[in-house]
């Protein structure tokens, strides 16, 4: 497997005149770490208006900054979202800093989750499927030569050479962000890499990984002329200290970054009902029964409790696990030595081991192994349950 770290910016109130400041500086000296460390990948969201939750808003702009910074790790938009930019300038800006990274983009791509980023850009969420599918069929040809145009029911562009050029041909890889399950077999027969949040367990992560290497090898339908990316992608929360007391007490981030995503699934900020303060909302939440049953789950342990865990993940063939690690309110300090406790005692076994892994992929894609077709319909394979956020203590 390779391995990757995951930034949404989260910045819990209170703030102050250097609270914005601190977050973006401290981030980019843990991917420079990771970089030094041999991290695979660094991975960015794209959020808009998610106080507290995502203070990540030019995703371009901070990986920028990273490319300066690093050599080796490889740069990924966690995801750009095509609902809310138009195609001709994710081209522009995906293409720029592949060449000021010398071609180390991973370029994830995905619709946006809620009204309250897709309203104020004047989307509607019952469009944002088709708008997201119409945006990748403008935006892949546009880093290709000379000139393109694009005519749709969302976007238009007369001939028009969009430029720069990207240095990966013919594009940075793309990926897909699978909030939901299902989503990964899309991914799967549209070709493209899945990113998608932290199995349960290991039936669940074997079920799916073949859903989608079956979709991508037998049901492909291709949106638009692009080079395929059979890559499955898993994101959970991390921490990684001697003891295992030591990292759930140091990882209470983690368990920020699952409410705050949840409450942002039924609540506008600024709207009637809707906390001013998110952190202050959470100290609520945690003297509540539903935080003493909340999955908080993640690769949060020692490195022997976290490589155990590993290996599950390794048996069912993902490509990538990707840490949440800048979460709630865990210290820089706190990051820093949990990232090198992990390359140190965890890391190094299993990239030593991804040569056996890529050989399994290579013959699934060429069909010398087949894979059970697991029937993953919400009867037989139960999708993880996001009952809404309750405060009151």
């Amino acid at each position: 497997m390779k391995f990757g770290i995951f930034y949404e910016h989260q910045l819990p109130r209170p703030w102050d005149g250097d609270s914005e400041h601190r977050l973006l500086h401290e981030s980019l000296d843990q991917i420079e770490l990771a970089d030094r460390l041999g991290y695979h990948y660094a991975w960015e969201v794209e959020h808009h208006f998610l106080e507290e939750y995502s203070h990540s808003s030019a995703p371009e702009v901070f990986l920028g900054a990273a490319s300066q910074r690093t050599k080796n790790i490889r740069l990924g938009h966690g995801i750009i979202q095509l609902t809310t930019n138009h195609p001709a300038r994710v081209a522009e800006r995906v293409s720029t800093l592949d060449l000021l990274s010398h071609g180390r983009v991973e370029l994830g791509i995905g619709e946006a989750s809620s009204t309250t980023e897709l309203h104020p850009f004047g989307r509607r969420f019952r469009d944002k499927r088709e708008v997201w599918e119409e945006a990748v069929q403008a935006v892949i040809p546009m880093f290709g030569e000379g000139r393109t145009e694009h005519h749709g029911k969302y976007f238009d562009l007369p001939p028009r050479n969009v430029i720069p050029k990207p240095m990966q041909k013919p594009h940075p890889p793309l990926w897909v962000a699978c909030s939901q399950r299902d989503t990964i077999e899309y991914c799967g027969r549209r070709g493209m890499g899945a990113l998608s949040f932290q199995f349960i367990s290991a039936d669940e992560a074997h079920a799916w990984v073949s859903s989608y290497y079956n979709a991508f090898t037998k049901r492909q339908e291709k949106l638009a002329d692009y080079a395929v990316n059979p890559n499955v992608a898993v994101v959970g929360g991390f921490m990684c200290c001697p003891t295992d007391e030591e990292a759930q007490v140091k990882a209470d981030g983690w368990t920020f970054f699952a409410f705050a995503l949840r409450y942002y699934a039924t609540h506008v900020p600024g709207a009637p009902g809707t906390a001013e303060n998110l952190w202050e909302e959470y100290q609520l939440f945690r003297r509540t029964p539903q935080f003493e049953n909340m999955h908080a789950g993640g690769l949060i342990g020692s490195p022997e409790t976290i490589r155990v865990k590993l290996q599950k993940f390794e048996a069912s063939h993902v490509d990538q696990v990707v840490f949440i690690n800048q979460a709630g309110r865990n210290s820089h300090e706190d990051i820093c030595s949990s990232l090198e406790l992990f390359a140190g005692e965890v890391m190094p076994e299993f990239v030593a081991r991804d040569d056996e892994h890529q050989q399994w992929k290579a013959a699934v894609l060429a069909g010398d192994i087949a894979l059970d077709e697991v029937d993953t319909s919400p009867k037989a394979l139960a999708r993880p349950m996001r009952a809404p956020i309750e405060t009151n203590a």
